[in-house]
């Protein structure tokens, strides 16, 4: 298995660009610690490693996946992220408390946590539906990241019609979070809701208008017409003149 992570660190370093390097940084407000290679090239690599990986056991997987997140390189990240695309071929139900574990100790920015919750998250929620009752406690969470966990983990389910009910109430519990990365988390599930549910997330957001922040509204109400933004949008100046 080392060889393994040898070959893809060889790799990240080959493909490392400085200047790639310093205009990723200005993507995260927090520090992160960067290889410096395009997205495009790190996805090439970890589809390449996996045609390897994909036929060692479940747990030597997983432990290669905990030592690429435990180096803190972004795109050894991103390697797991694209691996857990495929995690669901494999994936029991007492694996759902291994990915929770993942999210509070090696979640740290918003790019690392939609690249694991959004595919390896939300398709073990999509293959054992039971679960989704957990993301509760992620939602109420001292970690921002969790946080923001609760709700993204939910897209990819609900533009397929899944856990609306559950989408709304990740939205209610999260709805005044200080944290403008949380808002844009379940204001992105709301307008991922609106694909199906137009009406429904839109009367979500007249009901919470007083007090949901403008930074979720904008995003929930982002795919709706221009005629039922602009209802919404009322909000927005009241928002405005009360801050001002």
């Amino acid at each position: 298995m080392r060889d393994v992570i040898e070959k893809i660190r060889e790799e990240l370093n080959a493909s490392a660009d400085p200047a790639v390097k310093e205009s990723g940084r200005r993507f995260f407000k927090e520090p992160v610690d960067l290889y410096g290679v395009k997205t495009g090239i790190v996805t090439k690599i970890a589809k390449n490693a996996w045609k390897t990986v994909k036929e060692y056991d479940k747990p030597e997987i997983f432990a290669l996946c905990e030592e690429l997140y435990r180096s803190g390189k972004l795109e050894e990240s991103f390697v797991v992220s694209e691996w857990g695309n495929a995690f669901n071929t494999f994936a029991e139900k007492q694996d759902f408390d291994r990915f929770l574990s993942w999210i509070d100790r090696y979640i740290t920015n918003w790019a690392t946590c939609d690249g694991f919750c959004n595919h390896a998250v939300g398709d073990i929620l999509m293959k054992f539906p039971e679960l989704v009752g957990r993301l509760y406690g992620l939602a109420k969470s001292e970690n921002r990241w969790a946080r923001r966990a609760s709700a993204v983990s939910l897209i990819l389910p609900v533009r397929k019609g899944r856990f609306l009910r559950e989408a709304f109430e990740i939205s209610d519990i999260l709805l005044r979070d200080p944290e403008d990365l949380v808002q844009k988390g379940y204001g992105w599930l709301l307008k991922e809701a609106s694909r199906l549910h137009q009406q429904e997330v839109f009367d979500f957001v007249l009901k919470h208008k007083q007090v949901m922040p403008r930074t979720a509204l904008r995003y929930a109400i982002e795919l709706m017409p221009e005629a039922v933004r602009k209802v919404a949008m009322e909000k927005e100046k009241i928002a405005k003149k009360r801050e001002g």
